[in-house]
């Protein structure tokens, strides 16, 4: 299951149910976009390190886009960013998911239930 980006922001706002959420679904992977956007949304170098601290603890295995990932993606910003707000970062993170062969595990549904072939997990944060 690729864990996305929403979910380990709940964690970091002491969600309860992401917490529990992330403990039963580990071992999983997260796109090293969704790692990317954390750090950058980190406050202070602290903060970068206690993600990255999570990401060891919990056992999440980083999956870095290669070029299958990155056609698909293109493809999906090509069809639904104009339809749909479909972002780069959201388009990667699906397209990872794509290729995996695994479902999406987010709390946003709608970024991504119009793009064909992704097996979403829906979280409910509360």
């Amino acid at each position: 299951m690729i864990v996305d980006t929403d979910i380990l922001i709940w964690y970091f706002r002491k969600s309860k149910a992401a917490a529990s959420e992330l403990l039963n679904a580990a071992p999983f992977s997260i796109s090293s976009i969704t790692l990317m956007e954390l750090i950058q949304g980190a406050k202070n170098k602290r903060e970068q390190n206690n993600i990255m601290k999570l990401i060891d603890v919990l056992g999440a295995d980083i999956v870095h886009v290669n070029d299958s990932m990155s056609a698909r993606a293109l493809q999906y910003v090509k069809e639904y960013s104009l339809s749909h707000g479909l972002t780069i970062a959201d388009a990667l993170i699906a397209a990872t998911a794509y290729d995996k062969r695994t479902e999406l595990f987010t709390a946003n549904t709608r970024h991504f239930k119009f793009i064909p072939g992704i097996a979403l997990r829906k979280f409910k944060p509360i």
